[in-house]
C-alpha cells in the first residue's frame, strides 16, 4: 500500500505541476549564487535596523520582516520584503519558469516551490545569516495608527532573528520568562502589539469582518507515513504582524494606482461585497435558527444593517463542544459563505475581505508570480525606467491569467489532499466490526442543496454528507432542506431531523471507491 507522502507524491503528477527545475534554470541560479549583488550601490543601507521575521516555526521560504519604532506621538513601521524580482527578470529562464509553475503549491507537510529551494530558502529569503536585498516599505502613523503616508526604498537590510508566532507571543505574554528579553528588537516586537491592536480596533470601527481564529493544521508524521491534523487558535502575534501585511498590500495598491505614468501596470487582487440576497438569506436563517433552538435574538440574531462584525463578534464563545461553540461556528460559517472568492484583474476595486481599495499582494514575491511582477513595477516606479508599455501590458495579462490559474490548482491541491488525509484516517475502521467502529462527534456546519456539512471535533475535518446517504436512516424518507438552511427534514413533515449547530455523531459506514467518498452513517 503507498504511504501518505506517495499518496500525495501522486497528486503533484495528476496535476501536472513542475516538481524538478530544468538545467537552464539551475545554472542561472548558480549564477546568482555566484554573484548576488548584495552590496549594490543603488541599494538604501538599513542593515542597522534590527529587523527579525515573524512566521510559523516550519517556514523556511521567509519573505517579510517587521521593524516598529516610535515616532513623534506615532509611529513608523519598516516592512522589508524579499527582493525576488531582482533575480527574477523578465527574459530569463527563472522568470519564465516562475511563470509556468503560477506560484508555490502547498502540500501536508512538504511544498511545491515556485522558486528554486537555494533562491526561495537560501539568497532570496530573509534569512538571519546575513544581508539580502528588500523592497522596504515605511509606513508612517499618527498616535491612533492612522497611516500618514508611505515611502518605498529598494534597501539592504538584515534580520536579526527568526522567529515563530509562538516565541514571539511568550515574550508578549511573559517577557521575564523569554529569551527574547533584552534583545536589539525586544522595543520593536512590544510597539508591533500596539500598532497591530491598533489597526485592528480602526478596522472593527470601520465594519471590518473579522471571523473566528481557529486554523486546522495537517502535517505528515517524520516518515511520511501518516497524518497528524490538529486545530489550534491564532496567536495574537499573528493577527498584528497580519495587520502589518494588510497595511503594505494596500498602500503597495495605492502607491501604483497613483502614479499618472501610463508604463505603470498594476496587479489588483479584488473581492466584491456580499449579494444583498445572500445577505438577506443570512439574516432569515438567524432568525429561524433562533426560533428552532429556543434561542434569545439578542445576540444570536442577526439584522440586514447592523454591521455583521458587531455580529460575530458578540456571538457567545463558549467552551469547544458546548452547544453555544457549536451554534456559534456554524452561524460563522455561515457568514464567511455570503462572500465572493477573491481574484486577480488589471482593474482596481474594493477587497471587502480585508477592507482596502485598492489591494496588491506584494508580501508574498516568492510563492506567487503576481507578487515578483508588482515588485518590478513598485521599482520602475522609484526608477521611471520602464519597458515599451505595449510590452508590459501583455505581460501584465498573462501573469493576471496564471495567478488565477494558480489559485485554483491550489484548491485542487487542498481537495486531494484532504481526501488522501480522509483515507488515511478512516480506512482502518472497515477492518473492524461495524458496531465497534469510532464514534465520532461534529457540528452541523451547513445545510444546503444536496448536502450535510458537518466538521468533527477531533481530528478536526470536515465532512460532506449527502441526503440520499441519510435517507435510509431517517426511515427513507426523501430528505430536504428548509428555512433557509437552518433544518433537515423529511418532505411534507414539520418535524426537524437536524439543525444547523447541532451535535451529531457518526460512523464509518463504507468508502464509495467509484466516487472516491467516505460514507457516514449518522447515531441518532
Amino acid at each position: 500500500m503507498p504511504t501518505a507522502r506517495e499518496r500525495l507524491d501522486a497528486i503533484t503528477t495528476a496535476l501536472q505541476l513542475r516538481v524538478a527545475f530544468p538545467p537552464e534554470v539551475l545554472a542561472e541560479t548558480e549564477r546568482w549564487l555566484n554573484a548576488p549583488a548584495i552590496d549594490d550601490p543603488a541599494l538604501v543601507d538599513r542593515t542597522s535596523v534590527p529587523f527579525v521575521t515573524i512566521d510559523n516555526a516550519h517556514s523556511k521560504d521567509l519573505d517579510q520582516a517587521v521593524h516598529v519604532a516610535r515616532e513623534g506621538d506615532g509611529y513608523v513601521v519598516s516592512y522589508a520584503i524579499a527582493d525576488a524580482s531582482f533575480y527574477v527578470r523578465p527574459g530569463s529562464a527563472l522568470f519564465a519558469e516562475a511563470m509556468a509553475r503560477g506560484a508555490s503549491y502547498y502540500f501536508p507537510g512538504f511544498s511545491v516551490p515556485m522558486l528554486p529551494r537555494p533562491l526561495s530558502e537560501g539568497l532570496v529569503s530573509l534569512n538571519p545569516d546575513g544581508p539580502r536585498r528588500a523592497l522596504l516599505f515605511l509606513h508612517s502613523l499618527d498616535a491612533n495608527g492612522e497611516l500618514k503616508g508611505t515611502r518605498l526604498e529598494r534597501a539592504r537590510v538584515h534580520s536579526r532573528a527568526k522567529l515563530s508566532f509562538s516565541e514571539v507571543q511568550a515574550l508578549i505574554d511573559a517577557p521575564a520568562r523569554s529569551p527574547l528579553k533584552g534583545r536589539e528588537f525586544d522595543d520593536s516586537l512590544s510597539l508591533l502589539k500596539v500598532v497591530g491592536e491598533k489597526r485592528m480596533r480602526l478596522a472593527a470601527e470601520r465594519g471590518l469582518v473579522r471571523y473566528r481564529r481557529e486554523e486546522v493544521s495537517v502535517q505528515l508524521d517524520g516518515e511520511g507515513l501518516s497524518f497528524a491534523v490538529m486545530e489550534a487558535v491564532r496567536d495574537d502575534v499573528e493577527l498584528w504582524n497580519e495587520q502589518v501585511s494588510l497595511m503594505c498590500n494596500a498602500e503597495g495598491g495605492r502607491l501604483l494606482r497613483a502614479s499618472t505614468n501610463p508604463a505603470v501596470q498594476p496587479i489588483y487582487r479584488v473581492q466584491g461585497g456580499p449579494d444583498p440576497e445572500r445577505l438577506a438569506s443570512l439574516a432569515r436563517l438567524t432568525e429561524r435558527v433562533c426560533a428552532l433552538h429556543g434561542l434569545p435574538e439578542s445576540p444570536w440574531r442577526w439584522r440586514t444593517g447592523v454591521p455583521l462584525s458587531d455580529y460575530l463578534r458578540d456571538l457567545p464563545k463558549g467552551p469547544p463542544g458546548t452547544r453555544e461553540d457549536r451554534l456559534a461556528r456554524a452561524l460563522t460559517r455561515q457568514a464567511v459563505m455570503v462572500n465572493l472568492r477573491s481574484e486577480y484583474s488589471m482593474e482596481p476595486g474594493p477587497h471587502v475581505g480585508v477592507g482596502a481599495e485598492p489591494y496588491a499582494r506584494f508580501s508574498a514575491p516568492m510563492r506567487e508570480m503576481v507578487g515578483v511582477f508588482l515588485h518590478k513595477e513598485a521599482v520602475e516606479l522609484l526608477t521611471g525606467v520602464h519597458p515599451p508599455a505595449a510590452d508590459d501590458e501583455a505581460l501584465r495579462a498573462q501573469v493576471v491569467t496564471v495567478a488565477n490559474r494558480a489559485r485554483e490548482t491550489q484548491r485542487k491541491v487542498q481537495n486531494l489532499s484532504n481526501e488522501v488525509v480522509m483515507d488515511r484516517f478512516f480506512e482502518s475502521e472497515l477492518a473492524r466490526p461495524r458496531a465497534l467502529r469510532t464514534a465520532w462527534v461534529g457540528t452541523v456546519m451547513g445545510l444546503a442543496g444536496s448536502k450535510v456539512h458537518v466538521k468533527l471535533d477531533a481530528p478536526p475535518m470536515d465532512l460532506k454528507l449527502l441526503l440520499f446517504d441519510l435517507a435510509p436512516f431517517f426511515k427513507g424518507a426523501w430528505l430536504e432542506v428548509a428555512e433557509e438552511g437552518a433544518v433537515l427534514r423529511a418532505k411534507g413533515t414539520t418535524a426537524p431531523l437536524l439543525l444547523l449547530g447541532q451535535a451529531l455523531t457518526l460512523r464509518v459506514l463504507k468508502r464509495d471507491a467509484a466516487n472516491r467518498r467516505w460514507v457516514f452513517e449518522p447515531l441518532l
